[in-house]
């Protein structure tokens, strides 16, 4: 309660507010007495100290110091009973309590000291006894509305209706969690605000208050308590820390929710888990029948005659070392940023998790050209989030789309094969689209020494110990290959006679010591050679 209130009591009568008028509103939240001269030292903030002056009737100075401290201490006021040992309160403290806005009271002499503490006490007891039989009864009436099946919708407007001021529950990423007619501007600039790299920390236990001067928007934060990342009602409005009754209310409501929320989180997650054990199987060919894989698809709103595009994402940070609990906990709270983008997209977005990897299934209505953009630059949202959130960065592999959800596994391969070889290029932070890739680009993601090592070992004394008519032999082996094992072909290329391409290959098998007639050997063959070709201009690079 306020000092101005306080004051209004019949045993306040003929008190005299001699300075500090303009803390008049000053909260109270106790009253105490002196009866020694180092009081400072047990008093609390908002206490109200009366005293007979008796320590300070010769010691201007020490009365002094303890309106200094007191209100240092952030202390309610100080009342002194004058006439007794002080006759009147010296200017020198009334001028010091004036300057620091401290209020200084004179008592009546005919009043006692112990009737003003406690009916003081008694008042400020019944306030506080109202005030949480209140609560209680609002934590009454927001458990029955979860009792009943209304969730915590219904709990929001309630509470809005009980302080009249609107109520919205915002997540995490102080985003509102149902689809209210808000203005979303406003809750732009508080994510804003709130996930720069400057702002201010944020109370996880107490309520926060905040002026968004752009809109001339006042919003009170009060933290939703879960097992995960804190959640936030959010009032529009200002609640002064003196409205102790308000903040009660908003506090019961607070834990009703923390709790509704908890169990909301519990069904989700096994849904997510019943999802994900599902994709897994699928990708895995775990299911006997298309039929049955239609049909369960079906459960998670996968349609069949469906076009999709497959995205595979995953953490570039491989030398990250954390428990599996911590692990597991990271990765719930980027599955949910993610999930929490998916929802603002205009296309539906089915998310999966699989091998440390989240999987995004875009279904696709219209012609991909006209959406590609728009979920590139969703990627990028989600890459920026998770960075901002989490200090970690996530690549994205995107496959060719799927004329149907039977393909999916198709799309999934593509998927994780661009993201695989992004990484192996050294890249990070990247979203690549799928592309098939040429046997050339294959050959240069293998480390040079053992494309090396193949090559010598395939071509044996042609590589180790080349001689002048090497040159020509290999010259006739790779015609001969890339004619498909045509012998008169080959000869009609080299310009000469069928015997002689027999003569040469014969020679070409006795230095590598295999046949090149057999199917398993020319294709190592081919490879070798564009593994040559791969070795020389390395050479000549160098």
């Amino acid at each position: 309660m306020k000092l101005s209130e306080l004051l209004s009591l019949p045993i306040f009568k003929g008190t005299a507010l001699l300075a500090g008028k303009q803390g008049i509103e000053r909260e109270v939240n106790t009253v105490n007495m002196m009866d020694a001269p180092d009081i400072i030292h047990f008093l609390k903030k908002n206490e109200l100290l009366v005293t007979t002056a008796f320590h300070f009737k010769d010691d201007l100075d020490s009365l002094l110091q303890l309106i200094k401290e007191m209100e240092k201490q952030g202390c309610s006021g100080l009342g002194i009973k004058t006439k007794r040992f002080l006759n009147e309160i010296p200017e020198a403290a009334i001028s010091f309590a004036n300057e620091l806005q401290f209020p200084l009271l004179e008592l009546p002499l005919q009043t006692s000291l112990g009737d003003i503490i406690n009916k003081s006490l008694s008042y400020i007891l019944d306030i506080r006894t109202n005030e949480l039989h209140n609560a209680m009864k609002a934590h009454q009436q927001f458990s029955k509305l979860i009792i009943s099946g209304q969730g915590v919708h219904k709990i929001l407007e309630s509470l809005s209706s009980l302080i009249r001021l609107p109520v919205i529950l915002l997540d995490h990423h102080f985003r509102p969690t149902a689809n209210d007619n808000y203005d979303t501007s406003l809750f732009k600039q508080l994510e804003t605000l709130l996930t720069s790299e400057h702002h201010f920390q944020l109370s996880k236990t107490t309520m926060s208050t905040f002026s968004l001067t752009r809109d001339r928007e006042t919003i009170t934060l009060f933290p939703v308590h879960t097992h995960r990342q804190s959640s936030y009602l959010c009032v529009l409005g200002f609640i002064p820390l003196s409205n102790r009754s308000t903040i009660l209310t908003v506090e019961q409501a607070t834990n009703v929710i923390a709790f509704e929320l908890m169990k909301e989180n519990a069904l989700k997650q096994n849904t997510r888990r019943l999802q994900n054990e599902f994709f897994t199987n699928f990708i895995n060919g775990s299911f006997s029948t298309n039929e049955e894989v239609i049909s369960r698809g079906r459960e998670f709103g996968l349609v069949n005659e469906q076009r999709y595009v497959c995205a595979v994402g995953r953490l570039d940070n491989k030398e990250k070392h954390i428990s599996f609990i911590q692990y597991q906990s990271e990765q719930e709270l980027i599955y949910d940023t993610i999930e929490s983008e998916l929802q603002l997209f205009h296309q539906k977005i089915h998310l999966f998790t699989l091998d440390h990897s989240y999987i995004l299934l875009m279904q696709i209505k219209d012609s991909w050209k006209d959406i590609e953009q728009s979920f590139l630059s969703l990627l990028k949202v989600i890459q920026t989030k998770i960075a901002a959130h989490f200090q970690e960065d996530i690549s994205f592999g995107i496959s060719n789309y799927a004329q149907q959800f039977l393909h999916i596994p198709i799309s999934y391969k593509e998927a994780t094969d661009t993201l695989y070889y992004g990484g192996m290029s050294g890249r990070k932070k990247f979203i690549e689209m799928y592309q098939p890739k040429g046997v050339p680009e294959i050959l240069r993601l293998v480390p040079y020494d053992q494309l090396k090592k193949f090559y010598t070992d395939t071509f044996q004394a042609f590589a180790n110990e080349p001689k002048k008519d090497h040159e020509l032999l290999l010259q006739t082996l790779s015609v001969y290959l890339e004619t498909h094992c045509e012998l008169a072909e080959t000869a009609k290329r080299l310009y000469v006679h069928r015997n002689t391409v027999i003569y040469r290959l014969e020679k070409c098998e006795e230095i590598i010591g295999r046949s090149v007639k057999d199917a398993d050997e020319t294709l190592r063959l081919r490879l070798a050679f564009r593994i040559k070709a791969l070795i020389q201009g390395n050479n000549q690079l160098s």
